[in-house]
């Protein structure tokens, strides 16, 4: 189900999205009341939500579908502006799956389609991988999947010998989320302590603006300060420091002693930048076997090979649990 009150954007996203054999447009709805009246008979298995809309924007529809189901696959649809990244990021802490944003400065509709087709059909795909849950009825984890190969038989290939842990106790916290990563970031964050003794870095696949907006949400709502990450400033014990958008956030240690954040526009990795994998390999050649990674919610598997890297080293690694996860594929490849 396509919701957005542009009659030009929901032919766009229609015509983007039936492109693909495997997807039917079931219903359009000019706004989040029309939507709510079309879910029972159109029973979608993903809806795509506008963000600003007349009579009920998105948010409120969010919110409204919430109550009826826990788990329908909602992707938001957000313009790349400060008030669409806040709504936006606001829209992901209460449970929207994930969001594409609009296309910005292209020179035509073919381009324009081409654009979502991009960024939303695999979004779309890997969310409907499984049925959505049935209103009414308690709620089903979805078991989607990455439309990349799968991840068991690629992690198979190269086992890792079990290494002894150096240190004992972990000294860098390094975490690496996606597909549903801010709620599953707004959930965990808070749960650690104001005293945690280590530095915790993020890499959340974002773009710019969208990072700032989840950094202030996430630091109001935690006891760690929590903020975007500033090129060669020292990691300190007890904050949070986020990969800024379009930028790979590095861990580097010069003399043994001062470890400092580094930005890098060096080339995506995984699709990516940020990536997890630049993330994390970069802490085990900082910090050796004393990182404990975290790989949250998310498409694809950025941050399997880093994964690796750190338990060779020696150091530990915990993956969000399929059950849990929005989409099962970082974790999963993990």
């Amino acid at each position: 189900m396509i919701v957005d009150d542009s009659v030009v954007i929901r032919r766009l996203l229609t015509e983007a999205l039936s492109a693909d054999p495997d997807v039917d447009v079931v219903a359009t709805a000019a706004n989040g009341q029309l939507a709510l009246g079309k879910l029972d008979s159109a029973r979608p298995d993903v809806i795509v939500l506008d963000v600003e809309m007349p009579v009920l924007d998105g948010l409120g529809t969010l919110r409204e579908i919430r109550k009826l189901d826990r788990r329908l696959p909602i992707i938001m649809f957000s313009t790349l502006t400060e008030r669409g990244a806040r709504i936006t990021i606001e829209a992901l802490a209460s449970g929207a799956s994930d969001y594409v944003t609009k296309p910005a400065n292209v020179g035509s509709i073919n381009e324009s389609r081409e654009a979502v087709r991009t960024q939303l059909l695999p979004r779309v795909r890997a969310l409907a991988g499984a049925p959505a849950t049935n209103r009414g009825e308690p709620a089903r984890p979805p078991m989607a999947r990455p439309s990349s190969a799968p991840a068991a038989a690629a992690t198979a290939r190269v086992p890792v010998a079990a290494v002894p842990a150096t240190g004992g106790v972990p000294r860098l916290l390094a975490i690496g989320s996606s597909t549903g990563g801010p709620e599953a970031l707004s959930r965990f964050l808070p749960m650690l302590p104001a005293t945690l003794p280590v530095p915790v870095v993020i890499t959340q696949h974002m773009p710019p603006v969208f990072t700032t907006m989840l950094a202030d949400r996430l630091d109001r709502g935690c006891a760690l300060a929590v903020r975007e990450a500033v090129d060669g400033e020292p990691l300190q014990p007890g904050s949070v420091y986020l990969a800024p958008g379009d930028f790979h956030l590095e861990v580097r240690v010069e003399q043994r002693t001062r470890y400092y954040a580094a930005l890098t526009k060096a080339p995506p990795e995984n699709f990516c930048r940020p990536s997890v994998d630049v993330l994390f390999r970069s802490a085990v050649q900082a910090y050796g076997g004393g990182v404990l990674g975290v790989v949250l919610t998310g498409m694809g598997s950025d941050g399997r090979d880093g994964s690796r890297l750190i338990v060779g080293a020696g150091g530990q690694v915990l993956a969000q649990d399929e059950q849990s996860s929005v989409v099962w594929g970082m974790p999963g490849a993990v």
